[in-house]
């Protein structure tokens, strides 16, 4: 009997043990966004290139892996990086009514400037070509693809005791000057990475009453075919 061309690939399926799948859930139910929180000491290189392999691991369309990680150690970098941050954060704290305003600028937003890492993530729209399995209806699968290497890399870091904070208030222009990044490429994220000995119990924003978490029965739905 003459197998499948590719039936060599395939392997058993089965789940985890139990002691695995309550690892994973706890990294899901644990990670934290940080703003704060981080240790000054240096990650090392191998750590490194586990969380960027995890990254690099992410399921993307078409199997495009449009994502391109840029590591950043150098404190001038990140310090001309939290001044261009701080520009956009003061237009950001003008935006919100006075009484959320007040709630929004006493928040800490130091993990540029505290992490001894930055890793800006971009998105390469042509990695695979102009014409890919799964973006021929949505062209902006590309950043969703990316986005899910930054869950990736999140995840592993928190299995690590690796805090991750997600920077988006800036405007393009500036980091794209400062890292050299061309008008083609899509800067996704900036990611502030570093030992933390503490986290929140919750995410800073629930714990600090900004926003709760919304019910997910109230996110579920059933198609109209589905049980009354």
């Amino acid at each position: 009997m003459q197998l499948e061309p590719f039936a060599r690939s395939l392997v058993p399926a089965g789940h985890f043990s139990d002691d695995d799948r309550a690892a994973v859930y706890r990294a899901i139910e644990t990670r934290r966004d940080v703003r704060d929180q981080f240790l000054p000491d240096p990650l090392p290189d191998d750590l490194v290139s586990r969380l960027l392999g995890a990254a690099h691991a992410a399921p993307s369309v078409g199997f495009m892996q449009p994502w391109n990680f840029i590591v950043i150690r150098d404190p001038k970098v990140r310090q001309a990086a939290w001044q261009a941050f701080s520009r956009a954060n003061r237009e950001a704290a003008d935006m919100f009514e006075e009484e959320r305003r007040d709630m929004y600028t006493s928040l800490k937003l130091e993990g540029i400037r505290k992490a001894p890492l930055s890793i800006c993530v971009t998105c390469d729209p042509d990695r695979a070509g102009p014409v890919v399995i799964g973006r021929t209806h949505n062209r902006r699968t590309d950043v969703y693809s990316t986005v899910c290497a930054v869950q990736n890399l999140w995840l592993a870091a928190r299995a690590e005791g690796i805090g991750v904070g997600w920077v988006s208030i800036f405007h393009d222009a500036d980091i794209r000057e400062l890292l050299g990044i061309p008008e083609r490429i899509e800067i996704v994220a900036w990611l502030c990475v570093g030992y933390v000995d503490q986290l929140y119990t919750a995410p800073e924003l629930a714990v600090k009453g900004w926003r709760q978490r919304l019910p997910l029965k109230d996110l579920v739905f059933c198609d109209r075919w589905g049980s009354q």
